[in-house]
């Protein structure tokens, strides 16, 4: 082969070894910026549905007057009969007679048909606001507790009664409240 075929292969060779360098590049740039956008677009649809959401149970709270405390979190509480002082604490056995309902009144689940609902407060294995509610709760008292779906069954629901993104209301009566030392 000449010099000059040589030298014509060796550029053709490069200029497709540097175009397909740009491209790889510019396709990583293009998935990182999709990943990105991607990121950006499921962070406003999950803050719309939470945005929704909180308006469901704002209008559920106006249209019945009731009178209710809101925490950080976006649970909602009230204390409908005040019992004992005996402030819930993290550790402490909690025993529960309860409804839940859907912000539709369907009732779904309640002590009655599932027994009562013993938990350690603080340990897990209820629903995150269900552990955060009974930390504001005396032992004897009965609330009312609106928990947005963050916090209680998410995105998926809990697989059997309650539907993926549903807020639930608890209405309780703390029955035990004991320590666990």
């Amino acid at each position: 082969m000449s010099k000059k075929i040589t030298d014509i292969l060796f550029v053709i060779g490069l200029s497709l070894m540097i175009i397909s360098c740009v491209e790889k590049n510019d396709n990583r740039q293009l998935r990182l910026v999709d990943k990105k956008q991607m990121k950006e677009e499921l962070e406003q649809v999950n803050k719309n549905i939470v945005k929704k959401e909180i308006k469901d149970i704002d209008d559920y709270i106006k249209e019945r007057n009731l009178d209710m405390v809101k925490t950080g979190t976006g649970l909602r509480y009230r204390i409908v009969n005040q019992g004992e002082r005996e402030l819930i604490q993290p550790g402490n056995i909690v025993v529960l007679d309860y409804e839940v309902r859907l912000l539709n009144g369907d009732l779904v689940y309640s002590s009655a048909e599932n027994g009562k609902k013993v938990f350690v407060a603080g340990h897990g294995g209820v629903e995150s606001g269900l552990e955060e509610a009974v930390l504001y709760l005396h032992k004897g008292d009965e609330a009312e507790v609106i928990i947005p779906s963050y916090l209680a069954h998410g995105l998926i629901g809990d697989g059997d009664k309650i539907p993926p993104l549903t807020p639930i209301i608890y209405n309780m009566k703390v029955i035990e409240n004991q320590s666990n030392k």
